[in-house]
């Protein structure tokens, strides 16, 4: 049976900047996830920490579609018995 062989790479991380002003949430985080994981680079290579330093600028001006402000919530568990929080996504 062959076995996979996989190169090294080596981590050269770098500061991205990402403005997020009128972009839709999903879009952007997805966006986000791909460079910290470092697979926008040509010499990505799983197990080795290649992603990159993100900040994000005009993160207040995000774009959130109205229904996930009315609808989405989010559920906080504390562990004991009757800790449970809920709150919505337009109080967060």
């Amino acid at each position: 049976m062959d076995k996979t062989y996989v190169l090294k790479g080596i981590p050269e991380s770098q500061w991205v900047m990402v403005d997020a002003n009128n972009q839709s949430l999903g879009r952007l985080a997805t966006k986000i996830a791909h460079m910290l994981l470092g697979k926008h680079k040509p010499t990505y290579s799983p197990g080795v920490m290649m992603g990159d330093f993100v900040v994000v600028i005009n993160a207040e001006k995000l774009n959130i579609a109205q229904k996930r402000l009315d609808e989405k919530k989010y559920y906080f568990v504390s562990g004991y018995p009757v800790a449970f929080v809920l709150l919505e996504c337009v109080t967060r």
